[in-house]
């Protein structure tokens, strides 16, 4: 009984069994005591009739006992009842049976025997109506001539009658035997089909926990199975993408830090050889390094602020800030990031509102996309941001003429460590800048969106003009989420 197969097919046939017991029991009484004993005694008494009919063709066996008793002899090797040929003065005439023989010529006591000679009527007692016994009896009147010449007594025990319902009771006893091994087979099948996606279930759990490889089960058995079975391949599918996701951290990781640690090996290798004996050679190689160096804090700043999200929600520091001054404050570094790089930098801002923002997430949010920009963006290509408020919302735009994202690729750029082809942007870096982008934008409020063409890409950040209080700050996505 400890499988769930047994419990199931147990909660089956138990209540099956129960229910066939009582049934069987009721059926048995309702048969023997409402049909077969109330049929028992009407064909006793219909015996009785025919005997009475037969003996009033002979009067002279009222005048002869040894007529009598040959009589009863001739007819009653046919009858299972016991047969007694009476006077009217209740005298025992004959009986087929032969402990009677003795007392032939003694008068008995038969109650209603003077009702029967009086009145000349049928009397009958049922199986268990008759005190201190549970035969059935019949007196039926003999007339010969417009009298009562003498009355026919049938008698049968309970015991004959039950002997003759064997075969019936041994019939309900089979058909309840087959209902139970019915009941039980359904219920083995029922149990089994319930219990196979469960177990399956379990052993894809275990495999799971054992570090197997991750497998999808069919979704299969009632609905409350099958909600257990979807629930566990979205789990798996999860889990399969947290270790695609962990993969390319660490390949990006590796690529990253690889790329400037190189870099500077070399630059350190260069100056041990004898090379930072020249001054411009020493400060460009020093230059070098810092660039390096500042390049792998970037990544380190882009690692932390994935650790911050996924620790928790993100906290806003919120106060009144004036967009227009926070606007220029902010992109005042990646101007010159632009013209250094040969970019054809514009900014576009009307008369901006004050707002509610936490200005340094929303800043680390528009410089990630900016930073973006510039960084796909060849030598002499146009980076814009414009800033506008309308419609209740404030939407910053930023837009480029470098490689263009394809459609199909467009919701992806907001995903943790997506990288795309070589052909098209992204084929470099963590790829968690515009995913922290999206959320720092998503717990003020506010949606990133990216859209263009075959060339360049505009991204559009809207944020509400006023942060209803309820919102507070908004959780973000999973971090590792595809």
């Amino acid at each position: 009984m400890r499988s769930l197969r047994a419990r199931l097919i147990l909660s089956h046939v138990l209540p099956l069994l129960v229910v066939l017991s009582a049934v069987g029991l009721l059926l048995t009484y309702i048969l023997e005591t409402q049909v077969f004993l109330a049929q028992a005694s009407n064909e006793l008494e219909r015996q009785a009739v025919l005997v009475a009919d037969m003996a009033s063709q002979y009067p002279t066996i009222w005048t002869s006992r040894t007529r009598s008793q040959a009589f009863l002899d001739l007819i009653g090797r046919s009858l299972p009842a016991q047969v007694m040929l009476l006077d009217t003065g209740s005298t025992l005439l004959a009986s087929n049976q032969a402990a009677d023989q003795e007392h032939l010529g003694e008068v008995l006591s038969v109650p209603a025997l003077d009702h029967v000679v009086r009145t000349g009527s049928i009397v009958r007692v049922d199986y268990g109506e008759q005190p201190g016994t549970g035969a059935a009896d019949v007196l039926v009147p003999v007339i010969v001539g417009g009298r009562v010449r003498g009355v026919i007594r049938l008698t049968d025990p309970l015991s004959s009658a039950y002997e003759r319902f064997s075969a019936t009771r041994r019939s309900i006893l089979w058909v309840l035997a087959g209902g139970l091994a019915l009941g039980g087979a359904m219920g083995y099948l029922l149990a089994t089909a319930i219990e196979r996606p469960l177990r399956r279930a379990t052993r894809a759990i275990h495999r799971m926990a054992a570090g197997h490889s991750l497998e999808r089960l069919p979704e299969q058995g009632p609905e409350d199975i099958r909600l257990l079975v979807r629930a566990l391949n979205t789990l798996t599918e999860q889990l399969e993408s947290l270790e695609r996701s962990r993969k390319r951290l660490l390949a990006n990781l590796v690529h990253e830090l690889g790329r400037p640690l190189g870099a500077i090996l070399s630059a350190i290798q260069a100056q041990t050889s004898g090379a930072a004996i020249e001054e411009p050679v020493r400060r460009e190689l020093l230059q070098g390094m810092e660039a390096e160096v500042g390049r792998m804090r970037r990544v380190l700043d882009d690692l932390t602020r994935l650790y911050d999200r996924s620790v928790g929600p993100l906290e806003l520091d919120r106060r009144p800030t004036d967009l227009g001054i926070w606007l220029a404050q902010t992109l005042s570094p990646w101007r010159e990031a632009a013209q250094e790089k040969g970019l054809d930098w514009a900014v576009e801002a009307t008369a901006l509102p004050e707002v509610s923002i936490d200005p340094d997430r929303l800043g680390q949010a528009l410089g990630n996309v900016v930073s973006n920009a510039i960084k796909y963006t060849g030598p002499g290509g146009r980076v814009r941001v414009a800033a506008a408020a309308e419609d209740g919302v404030v939407r910053l735009t930023v837009e480029d003429n470098g490689p263009g994202i394809p459609p199909e690729e467009r919701e992806r750029v907001f995903a943790p460590f997506y990288r795309g082809p070589s052909s098209v942007r992204f084929p470099q870096g963590m790829g968690l800048g515009l995913s922290i982008a999206r959320d720092l934008v998503a717990a003020h409020g506010g949606t990133i969106t990216v859209d263009g063409g075959e060339r360049g890409a505009i991204f559009v950040l809207t944020l509400p003009l006023v942060h209803p209080e309820s919102l507070g700050p908004r959780p973000s996505p999973d971090v590792l989420t595809d």
